[in-house]
Formats: C-alpha cells, structure tokens, sequence
C-alpha cells in the first residue's frame, strides 16, 4: 500500500498528465471543427449552462478581458454559433447562448469521445464517481481561484 506522501505525488503527476492530455484534445477537437481553442471552450461552457450567459461571465470563465470577450462573442455569432438576445432585466446587456445549429454539430462531434469516457467511467462505483465529481469540482475551484490571485496584478 502506497504512503500518504506517495499517493499526493501520485495525484500531482496524473494532474498534470490529464491536463497535457486535455490541451491537446481540445487542440484537435477545435482542429477537428474548424475552431480556436478558446472558441471551443467557449461553446462548451455555453453548452452547460442553463441559461444564456453575459459576455462579463464569458470573460470571467474563460480568463479573458472583457474586450477579448466580446471580440469572441463577435467571432461567433458572425460564425452562426452562438445567439445573443436582449437581457429581460437589463436591455442595455446582451445574454449570449449556443446556436441550436451548433448544438447539434457539437453533440456530433463528441459521439465517439463521448462514449470512449462513459466506458472509462463504467469501471467506478457510484461511491467512486461522487469522489470523482467532488475531486474535480473542489479542483475547478481552486483553479479559478489561484487563477484570480495570479491575473488580479494586471
């Protein structure tokens, strides 16, 4: 059985092995549609969200500046990706949400992987999975906030 010290270091290095992996599959599924990186991570977040997001969120999730953001949003709906309607709360802002075009060129795209990580995840107990989601949750987290730390000398 592995120590404590042995199981983080463990932790760390599959860390940063999953995120090289994940760079370079986001590359080659941006690649593969014909898009940026951050134009894909984009449109994936859109995709998860439940409501349409202001382009303030969409700089706050992607690390961009409120400009590069709107150039982004700009790129897309020129592209026909994303939609932007008018705020009922606020009508000077504008919510920007997936395209149903989109959607379903995305959801495409991601049939093959899609089912590559439901197989992988089939091999983990439901008790294995809520540590997972918690893991990776806590994890996102920290991320952005340690992300915070770093930009807020800009």
């Amino acid at each position: 059985m592995s120590s404590r010290k042995e199981l983080l270091a463990r932790i760390a290095d599959e860390s940063q092995r999953h995120y090289a992996a994940w760079t370079v599959f986001n590359q080659a599924m941006a690649d593969h549609l014909g898009l940026h990186p951050t134009d894909l991570q984009c449109l994936g977040l859109l995709g998860m969200e439940p409501e349409p997001l202001s382009t303030g969120r969409i700089a706050q999730l992607t690390g961009l500046t409120a400009g590069s953001a709107t150039r982004l949003v700009d790129r897309l709906e020129k592209a026909r990706l994303v939609v932007r309607t008018a705020d009922p709360g606020d009508r000077r802002r504008a919510l920007v949400a997936l395209a149903p075009e989109a959607m379903a060129r995305f959801a495409e795209a991601w049939d093959e992987p899609g089912e590559a990580f439901t197989e992988l995840l089939d091999g983990y107990s439901d008790r294995d999975l809520d540590v997972i989601a918690d893991f990776l949750g806590r994890a996102t987290e920290v991320g952005r906030t340690q992300a915070a730390r770093l930009t807020s000398g800009r």
